[in-house]
């Protein structure tokens, strides 16, 4: 068993990234697959998915983690820093990380410092979930270092296709530059009205404009009410919702994917 390294990565904020992140960890559990979700995002919107609800009360987040490579310190036992939750181990995040990002910028080979953290739990999982912040900053290209694929999410009513194509040149750059196995898995589209023209029409535009080059899952994941009320009550829509369309579509983007490499 080595894990792979997949990314949810997106242009900004409020394309349920993280909700994403959530319940795919949760739909390839349930296709047998041994799990990580790395909440790699200050906001820590994942970790609060999993239920946590004071964060800044944590000892042991990948923030910390973070820290202690910066400063060459040896990190703790796993068993300190990840926690499970109904099949699915995770690593939580705090403000903390917000600190790390500054540091980062000042550092030699800062990049490489989260890719040094998960290297020796590649053994014990199928696939590493890493959420991460809707922006191009150190902490992302940390991000997209230690990644083997990188998975766009992206709300067709918010898409800018220039943020798309400038978030692409970043993966070009990183892969040219610093990892040469990453790749782009697909592009995700979420939070999908489709009944609205709007809607129709930008999923029509990206499939057209990338077609051939790069993936745009089949799997779009609707817009519902289901999806809200899963995290507000800290469970997957597995759980919470499993006939609904959305868990549904997230069920299928994990065949999908699992379909892809094979």
């Amino acid at each position: 068993m080595r894990a792979k390294v997949l990314m949810l990565g997106a242009l900004k904020g409020g394309v349920g990234k993280s909700v994403s992140s959530f319940n795919l960890a949760y739909s390839l559990k349930k296709l047998g697959k041994k799990v990580l979700a790395v909440d790699f995002d200050s906001q820590a919107n994942l970790t609060t998915c999993f239920g946590v609800e004071n964060t800044e009360e944590l000892s042991a987040t990948i923030g910390h983690l973070m820290l202690s490579q910066i400063d060459e310190e040896d990190l703790p036992n796993m068993e300190e820093y990840i926690i499970s939750r109904n099949g699915v181990d995770y690593i939580p995040s705090s403000m903390v990380l917000s600190a790390v990002d500054a540091k980062l910028r000042i550092e030699m080979g800062a990049e490489q410092m989260l890719s040094s953290i998960l290297e020796p739990l590649k053994a014990k999982y199928d696939y590493i979930i890493v959420d991460t912040c809707p922006s191009l900053g150190a902490l992302t290209i940390n991000a997209l270092a230690a990644a083997d694929e990188v998975l766009i999410t992206v709300n067709p009513q918010l898409l800018a296709m220039k943020g798309l194509q400038d978030f692409l040149k970043t993966v070009r750059k990183i892969k040219r530059r610093i990892n040469a196995k990453l790749e782009v898995a697909g592009i995700l589209l979420t939070m999908c009205e489709g009944r609205t023209k709007l809607c129709r029409v930008i999923t029509e535009q990206v499939t057209e404009t990338f077609e051939g080059k790069l993936r745009v899952f089949e799997s779009k994941i609707p817009s519902t009410i289901k999806v809200g009320e899963s995290v507000y009550y800290s469970e997957p829509l597995l759980e919470y919702a499993p006939k609904s369309k959305a868990c549904k579509a997230y069920e299928n983007l994990a065949k999908e994917l699992i379909a892809y490499e094979g």
